[in-house]
């Protein structure tokens, strides 16, 4: 049986994230599973998605950027933001041309301020605004700062009005917003028509899972695809401990640094600082149990100025485990 770690699925379009764990669950035959942040139905691309225990450490991808393959056409508007929304109004693009959409597209680099649409997940008093669009009521959305890291026009088709374009952004950036603000800048309207998440984190496109293969691949094929929990978690530090301060730390106990073998310093050099970071992740250690024969992750611990200590986050190995190297 596959107890725990994560799969890189490749999500089809047509089926929500809810779908994808639906049809893993029944593949993998474990109940506890979950995916790493939320692809819209018509969206397709990398789907990282967590078994078992390995489900605790979804919080931590967060800080993860995120890269998308978009296709945008121009002088349409939708009330969705894309192509398979209502239309609300379809305008000509005269005068639009290659230096005007270059142009338009400038404005959207770096921190900016992005409203999220009236069809997405996010609450307000409690409820998805997509529940108060569906309903006809009208409800204060306010802007939030995303950073897009990487923004690059691959191409513009002014015959077909079509502008494909990659984008490598913070969580919570809505690209088919970006359309929109885009064609509103070019006064001529615009919506997303494509959507590919090409990479997230460390996961990406090219060692994705095909969702209809994994559905017939025999257990011992799907276990050759599992990740282990800790391969997402690259900016934390890593501390190496014995098996006595092992079964402490699996027990709740904290950990003097001065019992570790600490073999890398959390990172974030590469993090922009406009990012926000929860403050303890820069802290952070992914905690190993040594062994002559490898290592076993035992789950993530931050550092506390309180306690000079390290004191565990999430707790991945049983007490039984530590015998096991």
């Amino acid at each position: 049986m596959i107890e725990n770690g994560i799969l890189n699925i490749n999500k089809p379009q047509g089926m929500t994230s809810h779908d994808v764990v639906s049809r893993v669950r029944r593949a993998v035959g474990v109940k506890r599973v979950g995916h790493t942040g939320t692809l819209d139905p018509m969206a397709t691309g990398v789907l990282p998605v967590c078994i078992g225990s390995a489900a605790r450490i979804t919080e931590y991808l967060d800080m993860d950027f995120k890269t998308y393959r978009c296709t945008m056409l121009l002088g349409k508007i939708t009330d969705t933001q894309d192509i398979w929304g209502d239309v609300l109004e379809e305008r000509g693009t005269d005068g639009v041309d290659a230096s005007k959409i270059k142009d338009a597209f400038e404005e959207f680099y770096g921190l900016i301020e992005q409203k999220p649409p009236m069809y997405s997940a996010v609450r307000v008093n409690g409820r998805r605004l997509y529940e108060y669009a569906r309903a006809g009521e009208e409800i204060e959305v306010k802007s939030r700062r995303v950073y897009i890291k990487k923004l690059e026009i691959e191409d513009i088709d002014l015959e077909t009005n079509t502008v494909r374009f990659c984008v490598q952004c913070s969580k919570g950036t809505y690209i088919r917003t970006i359309c929109q603000d885009v064609g509103q800048k070019l006064g001529c309207g615009a919506v997303m028509t494509a959507l590919e998440r090409t990479a997230s984190g460390r996961f990406d496109l090219e060692t994705a899972v095909e969702l209809e293969k994994l559905q017939q691949m025999s257990e011992e094929e799907i276990r050759s695809l599992i990740l282990p929990a800790d391969f997402p978690l690259v900016h934390f530090g890593q501390v190496l401990v014995d098996a006595h301060t092992a079964k402490n730390f699996i027990d709740g106990h904290h950990l003097p640094l001065s019992k570790c073998d600490v073999l890398r310093e959390p990172e974030f050099r590469n993090r922009e600082p406009e990012i926000a970071i929860r403050p303890e992740y820069r802290r952070a250690y992914n905690v190993y149990k040594k062994s002559t024969s490898g290592s076993l992750f035992l789950g993530v611990a931050f550092y506390s100025d309180r306690y000079k200590k390290l004191v565990a986050d999430k707790v991945l190995s049983r007490g039984d485990s530590i015998g096991n190297i």
